[in-house]
């Protein structure tokens, strides 16, 4: 009988441990972006759609950073990957120093997007890196605890943001003195991690992905030659994760509207619940590690994918608490979707698996055009504006319903 393969193996602990905790540093910065658009639509007068290009700075880099990061990754490696990544995040990160005093919108939305390719490289080399540190039948359970500490991430960066940026009463709460604040201490630490990690030993890998794997788990020893474009579960990925983050972006973006127009709570109290989501978020994404040693992760992903149309339904319908619980359960089933649809999509690519990362990534662009669609709608209906995520949800289950055959080896 076949030994079930290890999460990872034991020379590879210390650097798993570092790079997941890559993970929970993007998750802060991309949720305080959500803090941000409520706080640019007070402090700087804008609309809620013209707010949504807080998004489409941060996810736009996705897109344009995706493939040059992937190219940089195959010529360099994965530490200095993960290195250009994080200077790319702290100088982003400074430049909100210009952008605060010269109280511009589109300064803040060019410091953004700097951040933001930073943000974009460390996803490219985390993904496949977190991948190879163990047998390819385990990979998407080991990104998926990686994930979780993304989600972690996602419960400190609003966290932050209501208190420091958010909070009702405090000296800076209607200016961008506590935003420039907050930006330099964490270009600092990013900064200070940058140079910690130029003496992190990262070990030889042979990427599991050279092995070939069918839908059932069976890894078969066969080299994969076959071009990106003919990988079916490959394409069906990258279109999934466009349409994942944008529900994912929309979802986020318009929360602490949702709570102060729904629920009649201050931005910063809603800032808070936006938290609790998070850990919702995270709960769902251990819950999934274990449910995944039973169910097929495709299999899981569709279930997923089927709740949050439902939880969408819901909150369409502005019922009060009602239908603000299943916002905050959104998370909790969007919680795996994308670590998920991110394996799922690079198994089997063998030699292209960081250039298939790279495509992958690019298809967060999503979460920056969502948003000021959203923002239409809601300018008018927060409430309604949930409906849109619907779409999102229907193509993610049809993947994940689909990736048996999408995925059977010709």
């Amino acid at each position: 009988m076949d030994q079930k393969p290890a999460f990872t193996e034991p020379k590879y602990r210390l650097i798993l441990f570092f790079v997941t905790a890559l993970f929970m540093l993007w998750g802060i910065a991309i949720t305080l972006g959500d803090v941000l658009n409520r706080h640019f639509q007070n402090v700087l007068h804008i609309s809620k759609s013209h707010s949504g290009l807080v998004q489409l700075s941060i996810f736009g880099a996705y897109a344009v950073m995706g493939i040059p990061a992937g190219l940089f990754m195959k010529k360099f490696g994965y530490k200095k990957g993960i290195l250009l990544g994080l200077f790319l995040y702290a100088f982003g990160a400074f430049l909100f120093v210009p952008a605060a005093d010269a109280v511009s919108f589109d300064f803040f939305r060019i410091a953004l997007f700097i951040l933001a390719c930073g943000l974009a490289t460390l996803e490219t080399v985390a993904h496949p890196f977190v991948a190879a540190l163990g047998d390819q039948r385990t990979s998407d359970q080991r990104i998926n605890f990686s994930q979780a500490f993304n989600g972690l991430g996602g419960v400190i960066g609003p966290a932050i943001g209501s208190y420091f940026i958010l909070k009702e009463g405090q000296i800076h709460s209607n200016d961008l003195i506590g935003v420039k604040n907050l930006y330099v201490v964490i270009g600092s630490v990013i900064a200070l991690i940058g140079i910690l990690f130029l003496f992190v030993k990262v070990p030889h890998l042979t990427h599991a992905h050279n092995e070939q794997i069918d839908y059932e788990g069976t890894a078969e020893k066969k080299q994969v030659e076959k071009k990106l474009i003919h990988h079916k579960h490959f394409i069906f990925a990258v279109i999934a994760q466009f349409f994942n983050v944008a529900a994912q972006g929309g979802t986020w973006a318009y929360f602490i509207n949702y709570g102060h127009e729904i629920m009649h709570l201050s931005d910063e109290k809603a800032g808070y619940f936006f938290s609790l989501s998070m850990i919702m978020l995270i709960v769902g994404r251990f819950t999934g590690t274990f449910l995944m040693r039973y169910i097929a992760p495709y299999r899981l992903l569709s279930i997923f994918a089927a709740a949050n149309i439902v939880m969408c339904l819901i909150v369409a319908q502005g019922a009060g608490w009602v239908s603000f619980i299943a916002l905050l359960f959104i998370n909790f089933f969007f919680s795996i979707m994308f670590p998920t649809i991110f394996s799922l999509g690079l198994k089997n690519l063998g030699g292209k698996t960081q250039q298939g990362s790279s495509f992958i990534v690019m298809g967060v662009i999503g979460g920056g055009l969502f948003p000021p669609l959203m923002g239409l709608i809601a300018n008018h209906d927060i409430a309604a504006a949930y409906y849109l995520p619907i779409i999102c949800y229907i193509v993610i289950f049809l993947f994940g319903y689909g990736y048996p055959r999408l995925a059977k080896p010709n």
